[in-house]
């Protein structure tokens, strides 16, 4: 799809790979970085044949967050401008973390500032024993602010208040902890382990699974009562829904479902 500072591909799974392709950089984002991730997202969230996205990145980083180049040209600019960018970052962490896809982060490296936010924002996210994480915004007298709502959701805010204030390097064990990663693999089974989960994932319907994404942001935070009618009414018009009916048809008739038609 593209080349550059972003490499997309989709495979003939329908599983696409983003990777964060500036290693000289540690894979930093700037402007137009950030404005292309955002586009080829919102192109992979509207295709169907998309079943889901990993993001990772080239070399030896995941990715450092703001290009300090970048950030360096920001302080010159006005307030407003300064919003512009800001807004542009909300919109990419925004998307990714409500894709109807589902995510993984295969993080290979050092994750720093917006770094961590992307892991946040995916689904799913494993990484490497080296791995080391920091929301290191502070040191720069500034604060983790656009990705700040999707780190509390993913670690907490007991966490949150501890690692925004001190910027303090963490490892990929202590980021399992935190709830911040699901996984910790050794370097030469980062690939496989993102391969088991893409296995996991193609087995599961895919209306099904953006339904089921949807679900976790409608009842986090709610108590059960309060939701009980609309997750009800959720169940039903996923079983009478074609994807609902071809797949309990294809359990009852014990063959693979339709979405499963030529996967291996």
């Amino acid at each position: 799809m593209t080349d550059g500072a972003l490499i997309a591909r989709v495979d003939d799974r329908g599983v696409a790979t983003l990777t964060l392709n500036r290693p000289d950089r540690h894979n930093a984002f700037d402007d137009a970085l950030i404005a292309e991730m955002t586009a080829v997202l919102v192109d992979l969230g509207r295709r169907a044949r998309v079943r889901c996205v990993v993001l990772t990145g080239a070399g030896k980083s995941f990715s450092a967050g703001a290009d300090l180049a970048w950030m360096r040209s920001t302080a010159g600019y006005s307030e407003e401008r300064n919003l512009a960018d800001a807004r542009a970052l909300a919109r990419l962490m925004h998307t990714l973390d409500g894709l109807p896809k589902p995510t993984i982060a295969l993080v290979n490296g050092a994750a720093y500032g917006g770094g961590v936010g992307l892991v946040a924002c995916c689904d799913i996210a494993i990484a490497t024993e080296q791995a080391v994480f920091s929301l290191s915004e502070v040191k720069l007298g500034l604060i983790p602010a656009v990705i700040g709502p999707f780190v509390v959701a993913a670690v907490g805010a007991r966490a949150a208040r501890r690692y925004f204030q001190t910027a303090e390097r963490f490892s990929a064990v202590e980021a399992k902890t935190l709830g911040l990663v699901h996984e910790v693999v050794g370097t030469p089974f980062l690939a496989a382990a993102g391969e088991k989960i893409v296995a996991a994932l193609l087995d599961g319907g895919p209306m099904a699974q953006a339904a089921a994404k949807d679900l976790v942001r409608a009842v986090d935070g709610r108590p059960p009562a309060e939701v009980l009618d609309d997750t009800a009414r959720r169940i039903a018009r996923l079983r009478v829904s074609a994807e609902g009916q071809e797949g309990l048809t294809a359990f009852l008739e014990k063959r693979p479902p339709a979405w499963r038609a030529g996967q291996s």
